[in-house]
């Protein structure tokens, strides 16, 4: 076969005869005059015929969602939506994450530091009446590797619901009237530990135990974290914040204000720094934590 091609192809140019004979037995030959370019020219539409067949068989049946960029429009579809949630997922995991640095830097006091230092007895005095004399020890004692204490920036969220900065509503917040009730009735398991890190308290209950604003506020940050869990945080009157974590479910979004003693979440045991369901309850005033205990009712 393959030296009958050759032949062919050596001699593409003029005709060619060609002898056909049974091998069964002897007989007279049947012979046939061959033109090659003919032949070559036959066998090369034959292919294309193929070819294009198979293609237009491809696009006209659901074969073609095989080939690359040939899907249907449904899949494209689909396609450019899952394509706008990724971006959309990375716009708002930016937003959180820039907003999750403007939170951290206001809690610590990672800020400009205020123009004249004021003494801890001025600010407490200007607070007014006993009860702050009370409470001066309390926001006197700090751990060294607390940080110091600055003024609290006006915090500007992203949302527009909080078009207008906290600072500058025309309702202005009552101040927090001190000793308050716990944010949850519960056992204290762990109390504040500078040196670890931990700068709240633990309250254990039961999950879905309602957790209570420790008095009016408005919500400036309420989403999910890592550690944390579902965490909610209210901004009070003078430079206070509460922070509270590891809840089941938030009631609260930012934005919202709170009254003393309001429903704001669910206690639960989300996030990955928890031991059993519990309360993380923090207290920070001007970015100094400050130990809760020293601010609840005892009874």
């Amino acid at each position: 076969m393959w030296a009958l091609l050759k032949v062919l192809m050596r001699h593409g140019d003029r005709p060619l005869t060609v002898l056909v004979m049974e091998d069964a037995y002897a007989g007279v030959p049947r012979s046939y005059v061959v033109y090659p370019w003919r032949l070559w020219g036959l066998l090369v539409g034959m292919a294309g015929g193929i070819a294009l067949g198979l293609f237009v068989l491809v696009l006209a049946t659901p074969l073609r969602e095989w080939l690359p960029g040939m899907s249907n429009a449904e899949v494209q579809h689909r396609t450019r939506l899952s394509m706008l949630r990724v971006a959309a997922l990375e716009d708002s995991l930016a937003a959180q994450q820039q907003y999750m640095l403007q939170l951290r830097k206001l809690i610590l006091g990672e800020v400009a530091a205020e123009s004249s230092a004021v003494p801890a007895q001025a600010r407490m005095a200007s607070a007014g009446g006993a009860l702050a004399s009370e409470l001066a020890p309390a926001f006197e004692r700090r751990s060294a590797d607390q940080p110091a204490v600055f003024a609290v920036p006006e915090l500007v969220l992203p949302s527009p619901r909080q078009a207008i900065p906290i600072a500058l509503r025309s309702d202005p917040l009552l101040q927090l009237q001190f000793p308050v009730l716990p944010p949850v009735e519960g056992f204290l398991t762990r109390g504040v530990d500078a040196k670890s890190g931990h700068y709240g308290v633990d309250l254990a209950v039961e999950e879905g135990t309602v957790v209570r604003a420790i008095g009016s506020g408005y919500v400036i940050f309420a989403d999910w974290t890592q550690a944390g869990g579902f965490v909610i945080v209210v901004q009070h009157a003078d430079g206070y914040i509460s922070v509270y974590k590891h809840n089941q479910r938030l009631l609260k979004q930012v934005g919202d204000r709170v009254r003393d003693r309001e429903a704001i979440a669910l206690s639960g045991n989300t996030g990955e720094i928890t031991t059993g369901p519990h309360l993380h309850f923090e207290l920070w005033r001007h970015g100094l934590a400050q130990d809760p205990l020293n601010y609840f009712v005892t009874r």
